[in-house]
């Protein structure tokens, strides 16, 4: 199977089961928020400069009224964002390598 056909069956296999399962995951606190509000201390804390500014906050597409679909969307749109974050970083190193060389030895095409 060629590596395009490979990634592209894995990217569209990574955003249907984010986009479909992210709105059945659990709406209760993570364990650091779930002791901060049980030792009264939750209320004191502030949001972080990158909480304050993120494009997705709470795991859900703003602007949207539908949480089902904010949720929904809001796993679409991180998987692609990583996913694309993922390929700049591999085809950077992929270029910083150089051409690969091949059983032959010689530069170029596969043997």
């Amino acid at each position: 199977m060629k590596t395009t056909v490979l990634v592209a069956v894995g990217l569209a296999l990574a955003v249907g089961l984010a986009t479909a399962v992210s709105p059945f995951a659990s709406g209760s606190p993570d364990g650091l928020e779930k002791v901060a509000e049980d030792q009264g201390f939750l209320d004191r804390g502030g949001l972080h400069a990158v909480q304050e500014g993120s494009p997705i906050p709470d795991y859900a597409f703003p602007g949207i009224e539908n949480e089902f679909l904010a949720t929904g969307l809001a796993g679409f749109v991180g998987t692609l964002v990583v996913f694309a974050l993922g390929y700049l970083v591999a085809l950077g190193l992929t270029r910083l390598r150089g051409p690969r060389e091949t059983r032959t030895g010689r530069q170029g095409t596969p043997a």
